[in-house]
């Protein structure tokens, strides 16, 4: 049993615990970084929700495990726990779904499907939790693969949103430039 008492009081003047045991403000950046990582797997749990094809279900649920395990390599700051397989494996996610899908010509606007929108809204927190990880390292320690794999992520995001609306049939919208 890892969590028997989820009140513990602990944290009502403004600090959090680390799993090595070190308290931190909650304003500082390692526990912004945290947030924005749980916050995207909390939104790729809410896309989980829709209707989607079992590979692509399949690639988000490995995801959602790589970022608890993201979570908790930022939660031991000395101990760099985060496999660069980790990036590899979006690597050839990225390739194997872009694979398929026409160039682009123009910039796209977030939308499409449901799902799809729902995939850009995930490479948005993405990209956040991306710019905390860089506030962050420029004082502490990070994860050494943490940036590409964030940096990554956002690249599959975007590609599987691409997909998902292709699948469901629902037509990207162009950025139009304001002449």
């Amino acid at each position: 049993m890892r969590l028997s008492k989820i009140t513990t009081r602990t944290g009502d003047t403004g600090s959090t615990g680390l799993a090595d045991g070190t308290r931190l403000g909650k304003d500082h950046a390692r526990i912004a970084v945290l947030g924005s990582v749980d916050e995207l797997n909390s939104q790729l749990g809410v896309l989980l929700v829709e209707e989607l094809p079992s590979d692509i279900r399949v690639a988000l649920l490995q995801i959602q495990n790589d970022l608890f395990d993201l979570g908790g390599a930022l939660a031991l700051p000395t101990q760099d726990t985060f496999s660069q397989n980790k990036i590899a494996w979006l690597d050839e996610q990225i390739a194997h779904y872009n694979a398929d899908l026409p160039p682009l010509r123009e910039f796209i606007l977030p939308g499409g499907s449901r799902a799809g929108a729902l995939c850009h809204v995930a490479r948005t927190v993405a990209r956040r939790a991306e710019r905390d990880l860089v506030v962050l390292s420029q004082n502490d320690p990070v994860p050494q693969h943490a940036l590409p794999y964030l940096n990554r992520l956002s690249d599959l995001l975007f590609v599987l949103s691409r997909c998902i609306n292709r699948i469901q049939a629902a037509s990207e919208t162009l950025w139009r430039r304001n002449k």
